[in-house]
């Protein structure tokens, strides 16, 4: 098997390349692909010197499948070059996540859908993809009915300009500023740009892409998407309104038997899911389960994961092997 990495020089490039070795993914070849400025500069990988090369060159090595962390221009662009040459395309940018003719794709949660002619396939949102792997088995066995989302998200979401931007202002340094106002010891009520009805892009991805991936275009869900100056992961607070009662124990059984899911959840000793936690970790961390007291079928729960190994990388490279493990590439 061939893999082409597009963007390996980033921060999800680096950790696809991190998980795609601690999974001892099937790999025969890797192209590793940056741009322009980096072709040619050496990156190892299980302690092998690889070269970056370019686009173009890329393409002409054939690899099966490219798994693809540059930026929503750069796939809009690309990702089709690579499809018309029989490459598979598994996307990390927004670019195809809601384009009708493309597969948005959790694979604990619909991988089925997935055929070979699925040449572009879109990951989703990072702070949607750990919301939905604990989500979908509530939905199954109650129908959820609204959401109410609120996250905390780590700085590294953006990009290794705003881990910086952090670093620096902790150190007292005057550096490249990724947000508009200082992040540490503050929060910043905005990720990505206001669209007309007063949410932000993140906020509405979450609205959007929670209802394609869950095959379910009923379900209500609001968000408020909000940085934090935390590395390690995102944090959402999620309040679940059910079409159907439930009972507190048969949601902690089906949390702590779910694919892809942890359960840290004991209140007296003080245990629930944290970033610094669950930094590095492919899993998705619940906690704080509690009925809402103010409106029945309604459940609280705290929500963790690492934004740049599920919320990103892990996910794609789960693609990659299910595409493989059903001979689909």
């Amino acid at each position: 098997m061939k893999i082409a990495v597009v963007g390996a020089t980033g921060l999800v490039g680096t950790k696809m390349l991190e998980v795609l070795a601690e999974r001892n993914f099937p790999l025969k070849d890797l192209i590793l692909v940056a741009s322009e400025k980096s072709v040619g500069k050496e990156v190892v990988f299980k302690d092998k010197a690889f070269k970056v090369v370019s686009m173009d060159t890329a393409i002409s090595m054939k690899p099966q499948i490219a798994l693809f962390s540059a930026g929503g221009s750069t796939s809009l662009e690309w990702a089709p070059k690579f499809a018309e040459a029989g490459i598979t395309v598994i996307d990390n940018s927004s670019a195809w996540r809601m384009d009708p003719t493309k597969k948005l794709v959790v694979p604990e949660i619909n991988a089925h859908v997935l055929t070979p002619n699925d040449k572009i396939i879109a990951n989703p949102n990072c702070s949607t993809i750990q919301m939905v792997v604990a989500l979908n088995p509530l939905h199954k066995k109650y129908k959820i009915k609204r959401v109410v989302v609120s996250t905390y998200q780590s700085v590294t979401g953006t990009g290794v300009k705003a881990v910086t931007q952090l670093m620096n202002e902790r150190a007292g340094i005057d550096g490249e500023m990724a947000y508009k106002y200082k992040i540490d010891l503050n929060v910043i009520p905005q990720i990505d740009v206001f669209t007309d009805n007063g949410y932000t892009k993140e906020e509405m991805k979450m609205v959007n892409e929670t209802k394609k991936i869950m095959g379910d275009e009923t379900i209500k869900l609001t968000a408020t998407t909000v940085r934090i100056p935390v590395m390690g992961g995102h944090s959402e607070s999620v309040n679940v309104e059910f079409e159907n009662e439930f009972d507190l124990t048969d949601v902690f059984n089906l949390m702590q038997n779910t694919d892809g899911v942890v359960l840290e959840d004991d209140i007296k000793n003080a245990v629930y899911p944290m970033p610094m936690n669950a930094h590095n970790k492919d899993a998705v961390f619940v906690g704080r389960l509690r009925r809402d007291e103010s409106q029945p079928k309604t459940l609280n729960m705290w929500i963790v994961s690492d934004n740049l190994r599920k919320g990103a990388a892990t996910n794609a490279v789960q693609i990659a092997e299910y595409l493989v493990s059903k001979n689909l590439v």
